[in-house]
């Protein structure tokens, strides 16, 4: 009897310990939800700001690829208007327009800029759709289209115009990625103090997509 009214005070003591331990346990909830939140808060636009950049960083790679192909073509071009020239007296108006434009698309320019990007691709399907237009003319100068040297170099332009086919289509799904991480929200604030923007597609000329009819130059 005299045990048990003894341990009577250590159990009321132990019961007491317990429900402070549980209230601080309540008490201590609010402050664990914030600790969450706020490390959500930091981890979230970080992983954003990562995947914005490794975005941007493969869009310029893949444009990087496209310029490179580009590059191909471009010095591909004079030799094909040495040849035409022996052949193509009245088409020297057409050369010369090419001429001008392949100077244009070859300079240099920011690819960080999307401004610049653009005005790049523009410049280069312009060329495109006059260099159409050339290849066109070819067809209608027998000596020049059965001239062994012209038809080589046909073969190489045209199998580079596959290969900037193929990089072009990397190029954009490459952009389509970055752009909809930097417009979608919250990357669209992300990007804006990051410093980076949208990039444009690089879209082929229509012509450059069917069939082309000689009867549209001829």
């Amino acid at each position: 009897m005299i045990e048990k009214r003894a341990l009577g005070p250590v159990f009321l003591h132990m019961s007491a310990n317990m429900n402070d331990n549980a209230l601080g346990g309540i008490m201590d909830i609010p402050f664990i939800v914030t600790l969450i939140a706020l490390v959500l808060i930091l981890i979230v636009p970080y992983i954003w700001y990562v995947a914005i950049i490794s975005r941007r960083n493969k869009a310029l790679e893949a444009l990087s690829s496209v310029d490179v192909q580009l590059k191909m073509r471009l010095d591909l071009i004079p030799n094909i208007l040495a040849i035409a020239k022996r052949f193509m007296e009245h088409e020297l108006s057409l050369m010369t327009n090419i001429t001008a434009l392949r100077t244009k698309a070859a300079a240099s320019y920011d690819p960080k800029d999307s401004a610049a990007v653009q005005e790049h691709l523009n410049s280069i399907k312009a060329l495109d759709t006059s260099m159409g237009q050339f290849m066109v003319q070819v067809e209608a100068y027998p000596a020049l289209k059965s001239d062994q040297t012209m038809l080589q170099a046909q073969r190489t332009y045209n199998e580079v115009e596959a290969q900037i086919a193929a990089a072009r289509r990397f190029y954009n799904a490459g952009v389509n990625a970055l752009n909809n991480s930097v417009q979608i929200f919250p990357g669209n604030l992300i990007a804006g103090i990051a410093g980076v923007s949208a990039m444009p597609f690089y879209e082929a000329e229509p012509a450059a997509k069917q069939s082309v009819n000689a009867k549209d130059y001829l």
